[in-house]
């Protein structure tokens, strides 16, 4: 190694260099990649809906500028949109949460982020339900927390258990986190199920829950719950929500948590030093996407259910695949394992779901995200939030490499 690799290497924090890149990023870059070279690239990598923002949300967002919000906003956010956020919760969720108890950031993924950091001191265990989103087991590792997966069996749709959630818990257990609907592998706890898991964690006075709901309106079960809705526990858990998968504004970046005034105060506190409030026009357009309710939802909802369903069609024919039946969000994430051992045109042995995800972007070219960056190693993550057309052609051509292994 030369002395300037070594000297770069050095500047770096141990924090940094532990910290893993996003896998679906780098399975986008990769597709962008070959798509430069000019090869037909069909992207199901990214988690992100495929539709506009609705154009009242846009509408707003122009309005908000004409009306002079371009200034510095509140660090928790515009005091309006925190109250239309409390109206939200009660409306949707039955959940009392007063505007100084809620914290609007830069993105549903800094709101999980600045819980992690405000609550996780060096050493503390978090359990973290598996399969997860890429993001956070590298959120407790940069809070020196340690991250504890819990997977859930295939057979029960990858959801974990109460009886499974009281054998991991220990002295050490600080907090659980999970989504649900569940990216990536679109399972829905239902109310007994959650009911169950609030009745052990209330036994355990020391357990803090962290619920992603950022899916939330992306549902095919009908009944959301919200864990937070059990009183035995609700003090203790942090809601955290926001605009992107909902109301089709990823690129918007606004987010929002609820929790007792003590974690919602050091969450603002902790934000106050890294970024500051949230952008002003984003926030009002936030409000509005809350004051015109969830009509343009609904009609995504009906399209991504759809997909759903067009999919899991095509990949029953797929040799060597396994796939539950998503509730919610828009991914599907077969176990892939039946592809383990299997050989390629080319004379590689696909060991690992890496390598089947690989081999669909060299041969297929179709991006996938491996299970690995999920915590689940033996299945393959693919994003339904693309066109019939594009489904269709991706699952077809996926079908045409499996069908090549030897």
């Amino acid at each position: 190694m030369s002395s300037s690799a070594t000297s770069v290497a050095s500047v770096l924090s141990d924090r940094i260099n532990a910290l893993q890149e996003s896998q679906t990023i780098a399975m986008a870059k990769k597709g962008r990649e070959l798509a430069a070279q000019g090869i037909d690239v069909i992207s199901l990598s990214f988690g992100e809906p495929d539709f506009q923002t609705p154009q009242y949300i846009k509408d707003a967002a122009k309005t908000a500028i004409d009306e002079g919000y371009t200034f510095y906003t509140p660090v928790p956010g515009y005091l309006d949109l925190r109250q239309e956020i409390s109206a939200k919760f009660k409306r949707d969720n039955n959940l009392d949460y007063q505007p100084d108890q809620i914290v609007v950031s830069t993105g549903a993924k800094q709101s999980l982020a600045n819980v992690v950091l405000s609550v996780i001191n060096p050493g503390d265990e978090v359990i973290v339900f598996a399969p997860y989103w890429v993001s956070y087991e590298e959120m407790v590792k940069l809070a020196e927390g340690v991250p504890v997966p819990l997977m859930g069996t295939i057979e029960n749709d990858y959801k974990v258990t109460a009886q499974e959630l009281e054998a991991a818990i220990t002295p050490r257990t600080k907090l659980i986190m999970y989504s649900s609907p569940c990216n990536p592998t679109g399972a829905v706890f239902s109310r007994e199920e959650l009911a169950a898991i609030a009745e052990v964690v209330a036994q355990h006075p020391q357990v803090l829950v962290m619920a992603d709901e950022i899916y939330e309106y992306i549902n095919f079960v009908g009944e959301h719950v919200s864990i937070a809705q059990f009183e035995e526990i609700k003090d203790r858990v942090i809601t955290v929500n926001g605009f992107s998968k909902g109301y089709a504004m990823t690129g918007w970046r606004v987010g929002y948590l609820a929790a007792s005034k003590e974690i919602a105060s050091a969450c603002d506190k902790l934000q106050s030093q890294i970024t500051s409030g949230t952008c002003s026009i984003a926030q009002r357009a936030g409000l509005a996407a809350l004051q015109g309710g969830r009509a343009s939802a609904d009609e995504m909802v009906a399209a991504y259910r759809r997909r759903r369903d067009l999919v899991l069609d095509l990949v029953q024919d797929i040799p060597g695949f396994r796939t539950p039946v998503p509730e919610g969000a828009f991914y599907i994430f077969p176990d892939v394992s039946g592809c383990f051992g299997k050989t390629t045109p080319e004379g590689k042995v696909l060991e690992t779901s890496a390598d089947v995800a690989f081999y669909l972007l060299s041969d297929a070219h179709v991006v996938a995200v491996s299970g690995d960056a999920f915590g689940a190693p033996n299945c393959i993550r693919f994003s339904t939030a693309a066109a019939d057309e594009k489904l269709q052609e991706a699952f077809n051509r996926i079908k045409t490499s499996i069908e090549k292994l030897g």
